[in-house]
């Protein structure tokens, strides 16, 4: 029987520093392009979030209409921490 943790999980090899401290060591999936373009995506959804917020303060909209940008700047944040990480 197979363990579930050996088919849904990559494990991570573990290395040791030159002071002795055991540390896991986090292997890169997709390659610098692609981390290029997800951190090009996230900067650009954080410059629109911004221009629409701006937009949305100038106008003096409804404070509520404010928390739509949560999708926005929520894939900003993926992005941004998809390119950072290497996953």
């Amino acid at each position: 029987m197979t363990n579930v943790n050996s088919v849904f999980f990559t494990k991570f090899e573990t290395s040791t520093s030159q002071n002795g401290e055991v540390g896991e060591v986090c292997i890169a999936n997709i390659s610098p392009r692609e981390r290029q373009i997800r951190m090009r995506f996230g900067i650009t959804q954080f410059v629109i979030s911004l221009v629409i917020l701006g937009a949305l303060l100038a106008f003096d909209v409804n404070p509520l209409w404010r928390l739509l940008l949560i999708f926005p700047f929520g894939g900003a944040a993926a992005g941004y921490f998809q390119a950072k990480d290497k996953t």
